[in-house]
């Protein structure tokens, strides 16, 4: 029954998805919640595994602002088990150098991967906002390996919740607090691939198909 619904609701997030990418400034703010509450609606519907399977794999839709995580069902077949809105850098592109506000993007065929899982429950930043440094992580890093570039993680919004989904990170990945969390204890593993996709790409054709797989 769950296939069916998330299903469903993969076809009522097209319509969100393309009102926010219209640059309608007017409607952004409720857009942005439309997203998030829809990711989390998605999410309740997935089944939740007890840990890691370690063949699960991330995108990151650079254009759709979420993170979806893929993995293969009893059959064999791939299928989203979990997507969750995200907030990425800034400034659009690829990144080319720090402190360019630029979420880094994976070269095709070759994702990035998970090499820590830290707790960064008591970390703090100065985003140099008149707040000085304050907690900002959320409990998880994931951090990435990303060639060329230093820093990169998935984590939390501590502080800065309001930003998911959206642009405001200095190149990092932000989630939800809770999402974080969620992705870290059923999915995460070090080693796991995360594919980020170039800024206005669409879907990849087996997306849409692993996407199907739920309603079967």
């Amino acid at each position: 029954m769950h296939h069916r619904f998330t299903f469903i609701l993969a076809l009522l997030l097209l319509p969100i998805i393309a009102t926010a990418c219209s640059g309608n400034s007017s409607s952004s703010q409720a857009t942005a919640t439309q997203i998030a509450d829809s990711a989390t609606t998605l999410q309740r519907q997935l089944p939740m595994p007890a840990q890691p399977t370690g063949t699960a794999f991330i995108i990151v839709s650079k254009r759709d602002k979420t993170l979806s995580v893929y993995d293969k069902n009893p059959a064999g077949d791939t299928v989203m088990v979990a997507q969750f809105p995200c907030c990425m850098g800034k400034n659009k592109g690829d990144k080319v150098k720090r402190g360019d506000m630029r979420t880094p993007e994976s070269p095709t065929g070759k994702p990035f991967k998970i090499t820590m899982i830290q707790d960064a429950s008591t970390w703090e930043h100065d985003f140099h906002d008149g707040r000085g440094n304050i907690l900002a992580y959320g409990h998880w890093f994931l951090r990435l390996a990303t060639p060329g570039h230093k820093g990169i993680g998935i984590h939390g919004s501590t502080n800065n919740e309001h930003t998911v989904p959206g642009r405001a990170s200095e190149g990092c990945i932000r989630l939800l607090d809770k999402d974080i969390i969620t992705l870290k204890e059923h999915f995460a593993y070090v080693g796991m691939p995360v594919t980020v996709q170039h800024e206005g790409q669409a879907p990849y054709s087996w997306e849409l198909r692993a996407r199907q797989q739920n309603t079967k």
